[in-house]
């Protein structure tokens, strides 16, 4: 095998472009679950008894659904861009480092975007903002933690690069 991190950089990129697609889809074959979530989350009525930051509240119905649909969105193009991005590097495995670096930028975005939609929205925004944390029936901050967690060493993995072989190197 020639270049076997490459290889694994692409099939850990592909995973995770997976799982966003089956996320995706999974919103959108049972949305009223996870719209159920958002609402509760935003609405904050699962939180604790005499929470003084219920001020930050949101009970409009609309601005569920907007919300939601920006999440299936975001988990939608998170899918979309991972897989490219897999297809990308699979193709170039046996490419120059520079070519190779150019697909790379695809799992970077994938992995910023995955930043994004768990870290900043389910942990800031819906655990901290939201107190998504206080609640036993609407709290996905541990699964958020764990993704979070996925995607940065997926991150890293995908930022090493292959040690010179000694045929490279003599050549």
């Amino acid at each position: 095998m020639k270049h076997p991190l490459r290889l694994l950089q692409a099939f850990t990129l592909f995973l995770a472009g997976l799982f966003g697609f089956f996320v995706f889809m999974g919103n959108l074959m049972d949305y009223d679950s996870n719209f159920q979530f958002v609402k509760h989350v935003l609405s904050m009525d699962t939180t604790f008894e005499g929470n003084a930051l219920m001020w930050r509240a949101i009970t409009t119905p609309w601005v569920w659904t907007a919300g939601y649909i920006g999440i299936i969105i975001a988990e939608g193009a998170f899918a979309l861009i991972a897989i490219i991005g897999a297809v990308k590097l699979f193709l170039r495995r046996d490419a120059s480092v520079a070519h190779y670096d150019r697909a790379r930028g695809w799992g970077y975005a994938a992995y910023a975007l995955g930043f994004a939609i768990w870290f900043i929205g389910f942990i800031i925004i819906g655990a901290e903002w939201f107190a998504m944390w206080q609640s036993s029936s609407w709290n996905g901050k541990e699964t958020a933690m764990g993704i979070v967690t996925l995607w940065a060493g997926f991150a890293v993995l995908l930022a090493m690069n292959e040690p010179a072989r000694e045929a490279e190197a003599t050549a």
